[in-house]
């Protein structure tokens, strides 16, 4: 087999410069990790994809990592995003790619596709089904999601500096709950309250369960690097994404109930409210996917489902991306 090596790059784009980790030579397939990640969420999927016989390259989102973090809340709309992804294409030298999300990445890579088919040829879906545009004001929607006493943590993300001043004295203790907590193998048992909301007054990590430990997915290792990143780059930048619900709403107007119409592929985790809690967006595929490929619901996964499950995830996508280009 080829050994393909690993190359570090930061090209330029519109809004300043973005670090992508590229392995492989072929068909170009960009990696869009979510919250709160790194390119290194890809770092299982990197190499199968390259002997596969593709270009992978998994970026540092905007906010993130080595990629530029600007100042202003409303630099990281999903427009930006969207454009991001253009120029990392363009600036790469190729033509076309097919594009592959996983949780908020998810939703850029959707968002990519929708507006961008030219560039984004076929769409792979990570933990966060597509759902068009559409519905209430999100903060207002979020703003009725909750029992009595209880904030989303969409709500609770809102304000600039809430969020950070709950996680940036101990960054590492924090990314350790957060994805245990998400984690098939050590989420809380199913009666406890969930992750996902917080008590009024209180903390997210309020809900988080200390005593489970570690991940099987997770090494003190991955965490050390984890934790490196946002130590040194703080979460303002990745939290701005989520402060962007309502431009996002207001700026994808035009697009409305827009289905997606490339090749498109769909993983998630049965045990990840992610892809539970949208079940009825999964159920609308044929009309929001009609390019679907194929969807799976992978049994006794979490959230994170590219590295709890990787032997899987990456079978699956490099059977669709072969059928994909094949076609």
């Amino acid at each position: 087999m080829p050994h393909h090596t690993q190359h570090h790059r930061l090209v330029d784009v519109p809004g300043g410069r973005i670090h992508l980790v590229e392995q492989g030579t072929g068909p170009l397939v960009l990696l869009v990790h979510g919250f709160p990640e790194s390119w290194y969420s890809w770092r299982h999927q990197l190499p199968v994809l390259a002997e596969a016989g593709f270009r992978a390259v998994a970026i540092d989102v905007r906010g993130y990592g080595r990629s530029s973090k600007p100042s202003e809340v409303d630099a990281y709309r999903m427009l930006a995003h969207v454009a991001d992804n253009v120029a990392v294409v363009r600036a790469l030298g190729a033509g076309t790619a097919t594009v592959v999300g996983h949780d908020w990445g998810s939703g850029i890579a959707a968002n990519s596709a929708l507006l961008e088919p030219d560039v984004f040829t076929a769409v792979g879906l990570l933990s966060v089904p597509y759902a068009p545009r559409g519905g209430p004001r999100p903060t207002d929607a979020f703003s009725m999601i909750g029992g009595d006493g209880e904030e989303f943590y969409v709500s609770y993300f809102q304000e600039r500096g809430r969020a950070e001043a709950e996680i940036e004295p101990d960054v590492r203790g924090w990314l350790a709950g957060f994805y245990a907590v998400l984690s098939a193998d050590t989420m809380p048992p199913p009666q406890t309250p969930s992750p996902h909301f917080v008590p009024r007054g209180g903390r997210m990590s309020d809900r988080f369960t200390p005593a489970a430990g570690l991940p099987s997915w997770l090494t003190e290792a991955d965490l050390d690097f984890y934790a490196a990143e946002f130590e040194r780059t703080g979460l303002t930048g990745a939290l701005n994404r989520y402060r962007n619900v309502d431009r996002d709403w207001e700026d994808l107007a035009p697009w409305d109930g827009a289905p997606i119409t490339q090749p498109s592929l769909f993983i998630g985790g049965d045990q990840d409210a992610s892809t539970t809690w949208l079940a009825d967006a999964i159920k609308a595929y044929p009309k929001t996917l009609p390019g679907l490929v194929s969807s799976h619901i992978l049994e006794g996964c979490g959230h994170w489902v590219q590295q709890e499950r990787a032997y899987e995830v990456n079978r699956l996508l490099a059977e669709w991306l072969r059928g994909v280009h094949s076609a």
